[in-house]
């Protein structure tokens, strides 16, 4: 038994005082006088369940700041952590996958390296993810902005051919200037003569990961999971229409809603928002919300 539990429970059974018996064994009075409050987590529990049910990627440290920032809650983590355990959920981990490689037409250096990307649109990266659904596989490309991690744009299609990706691409630089860089894979659409003149056309530096590297584009593989594992997966899609509409409130969702851990717990949108800002000018924040609802159109 715990000693300060049995002075606390016994120290009246005995002629030496209370202060005289915690002396004696070592016992620090207020752990005598201490006395557990009993804590309703009940409505603590609901709302971190509510939160992990319309986003299962979340952890407990995520949930912790979506308590703080959207329900203006003070909470511990840790706190947070029992209550997970309790209710028994936790972040979706992703199984692992491996990527194939096919012989590209062009092969360009990765540029990447020790860069340090410290304000938007000096790197912008991009990929094709497969969606598979019962009738037939669809191809989702997404360009990311590597410093805001914001969805700048985004295409699906039931083609790998690279004329929808080159339109994709044309609607971003057309809508937020060119980056610097632009980072990809080796894969066949961006290895193209069309795709890598559209790039020297607007005098943007190419970039490419090295062969079976994929954490060289380590922004746009991690969107893939979110995306997959918190939306498309989540949203049980069957067909192409159901697929659309899925990606278009995520990507909105992602874009202005869903707070980054590497910003400070932040939204994508509003810190590429303050870094073109404060680059570029006020314009620019006409420009967006001009374009706001075509950019997951």
């Amino acid at each position: 038994m715990n000693i300060a539990k049995f002075i606390r429970e016994h120290h009246q059974e005995y002629e030496l005082s209370l202060v005289r018996q915690c002396r004696l064994l070592g016992v620090v009075r207020s752990a005598v006088y201490y006395k557990r409050h009993p804590r309703d987590d009940s409505e603590l529990c609901c709302l971190v369940h509510k939160i992990w049910g319309e986003d299962q990627s979340l952890g407990y440290r995520m949930i912790t700041h979506y308590l703080r920032e959207y329900h203006g809650m003070v909470v511990n983590h840790k706190r947070v952590r029992r209550i997970m355990i309790k209710l028994k959920i936790m972040g979706i981990i992703p199984k692992r996958n491996l990527s194939k490689n096919k012989k590209p037409e062009y092969k360009y250096p990765y540029l990447l390296r020790n860069l340090i990307v410290g304000r938007a649109n000096l790197v912008w990266a991009t990929d094709i993810t497969y969606l598979k659904l019962p009738h037939g596989m669809m191809y989702l490309l997404s360009i990311i902005d590597v410093y805001s991690r914001a969805i700048l744009g985004y295409t699906i299609s039931h083609s790998l051919e690279v004329d929808d990706y080159l339109e994709c691409l044309k609607k971003c630089i057309s809508r937020y200037g060119a980056p610097a860089i632009f980072n990809t894979d080796q894969g066949v659409q961006f290895t193209s003569h069309a795709w890598i003149n559209e790039l020297k056309k607007h005098k943007i530096q190419i970039s490419m990961d090295g062969k079976g590297r994929w954490a060289d584009n380590i922004w746009i593989e991690r969107f893939w999971r979110t995306i997959k594992y918190c939306g498309i997966f989540m949203d049980g899609v069957e067909t192409v229409t159901e697929l659309k509409n899925s990606v278009k409130r995520f990507i909105g969702y992602y874009n202005e809603k869903r707070l980054h851990s590497s910003h400070n717990y932040q939204t994508p949108m509003k810190v590429y928002l303050a870094s073109v800002t404060e680059n570029s000018g006020m314009m620019f924040q006409y420009i967006y919300q001009r374009d706001v609802e075509q950019l997951a159109a």
